[in-house]
């Protein structure tokens, strides 16, 4: 190998072949048997540090996925060096940056090495192909997992919050209010039409979604700013500018347009929040009576996306429903005159668009089918964060979560929510809709009633040997 018979064809062409074959296999061998000795044990250590690192990885991925997550997210480092958290990811990115560089390297010095010029007239052009298309293929492959990984870093600091508080679980739960948007298209305004409160047992993963109507009435606040204002329930306005009507729903404009939020709630922006969404928290607590130290706020205007990220949801849907809504000056009731589209029943595998009409469709029926409705789509949606989804599109389902979510969620706490998500994923999601289906009276609530029927739900009663 280091020193050939550079007269004979045929063996400087097999000498060639296994020194292109040595490089894409082990990358640095060549060197260390026909060339530059310590760029090949430089090569050769840093393809051994690779392939630990890799077999590390993906036995926390198989063993200790939680423990894995909190390594590479820094999840054990406390809240005040919270930004340091994304730097595992960085030098991750930048440790298979450089490797894909040296690979091409090798590869080249590999070429000089062969001296093609000594190799058969045909197979010269056969081993420089394929020197090539292996190094396309290996420094490609470490170009592409570089960039996985820094769309990883981009997504998590882009979403979660890198120094927030964390908040150990309320008697047992994690309690994050799910928010949705609507403020896509023909909409004047941005209200939280979609409002839910996921608790997520802290053990076990069972996950309970509640939903809130958003025209509940009079409801009370949690202590705070909002329960000094109203403590006797949330009042109705007459001024459209603030919101019509004492809807939950309204919560935001009146706190960030028609009051001074920023001084209702001062830490809401430091905490990546706002003084609508920590109102509208406060709503949530008082009505429900459970701590909701967290939010996700899901922009309906991208919803589509994230869907079409996803390949779809399946949906089975019970009643023909129109897509759009009418113009100004067009009566909601003819349908036919203002509907764009419309969606039939029966079972159904939507593309975003589709998903995004079946969630806001409101005009031929009630907003409680609405909820219902979203909460289907929902679990639709969890069902499809599968590993196999997740992996094959990736990089669409990590761009579209950063387009459309945001939370005050902490980088601290990723680890503990995926080991719980992965536990949640082999349990039937409990939905509790407080609507008069759920024996609730939407123009009287008994919030005393609500919150013992939410306690009863997260906490049942353990059952005695007598039944």
């Amino acid at each position: 190998m280091r020193y050939p018979d550079a007269s004979s064809r045929p063996m400087m062409t097999r000498r060639g072949w296994w020194l292109v074959a040595l490089n894409f296999l082990i990358p640095g061998s060549a060197q260390v048997l026909a060339g530059n000795r310590k760029l090949g044990r430089f090569g050769i250590g840093a393809t051994l540090v690779l392939w630990v690192l890799a077999v590390v990885a993906l036995l926390f991925a198989l063993l200790a996925p939680t423990a894995g997550l909190s390594i590479v997210t820094s999840a054990w480092l406390p809240d005040w060096l919270g930004l340091l958290r994304p730097v595992p990811l960085l030098i991750a990115q930048g440790l298979l940056i450089a490797y894909a560089i040296l690979w091409i390297v090798l590869t080249i010095d590999t070429l000089r090495l062969v001296r093609l010029v000594r190799t058969g007239r045909i197979a010269r052009f056969g081993i420089a192909l394929a020197a090539v298309a292996l190094m396309v293929v290996a420094s490609g492959t470490a170009a592409y997992a570089s960039n996985a990984v820094g769309t990883v870093r981009s997504t998590i600091s882009t979403i979660f919050g890198a120094s927030g508080p964390t908040v150990p679980p309320s008697d047992g739960y994690y309690n994050i209010l799910l928010l949705g948007a609507d403020s896509g298209e023909g909409r004047d305004s941005m209200r939280f039409d979609s409002i839910s409160v996921v608790s997520v047992n802290a053990q076990t993963g069972a996950t309970t979604i509640t939903g809130i109507p958003r025209d509940m009435p009079r409801f009370p606040f949690a202590e705070g700013p909002m329960q000094e204002k109203y403590p006797n329930g949330h009042e109705g306005h007459a001024d459209a500018n603030c919101g019509w009507g004492s809807g939950i729903n309204q919560l935001r404009t009146e706190v960030e347009v028609c009051q001074d939020g920023n001084q209702l709630y001062p830490d809401a922006a430091a905490n990546g929040s706002a003084p609508g969404i920590e109102a509208t928290k406060d709503a949530a607590e008082g009505i429900l009576g459970i701590e909701i130290p967290y939010y996700v706020f899901v922009d309906m205007h991208g919803f589509a996306s994230l869907v079409d990220a996803l390949g779809g949801v399946d949906i089975n849907v019970v009643e023909r429903l129109p897509k759009g809504g009418p113009p100004e000056g067009v009566d909601p009731h003819d349908v036919d005159a203002w509907a764009i589209g419309w969606i039939e029943p029966g079972q159904q595998h939507m593309d975003g668009d589709t998903a995004q009409w079946y969630a806001r469709s409101r005009y031929t029926t009630s907003d409680f089918d609405r909820m219902r409705r979203q909460r289907e789509l929902q679990e639709a949606i969890l069902a499809q964060f599968t590993p196999q989804v997740v992996l094959t599109r990736f990089q669409e389902v990590a761009a579209a979560g950063a387009d459309i979510v945001q939370t005050d969620l902490p980088q601290s706490l990723i680890p503990t929510l995926v080991d719980l998500a992965l536990k949640a994923k082999e349990q039937p999601v409990t939905t509790l809709e407080l609507t008069p289906q759920g024996g609730i009276d939407e123009f009287n609530p008994d919030y005393a009633y609500i919150k013992e029927l939410v306690q009863t739900t997260l906490h049942p009663p353990t059952p005695t040997p007598e039944g």
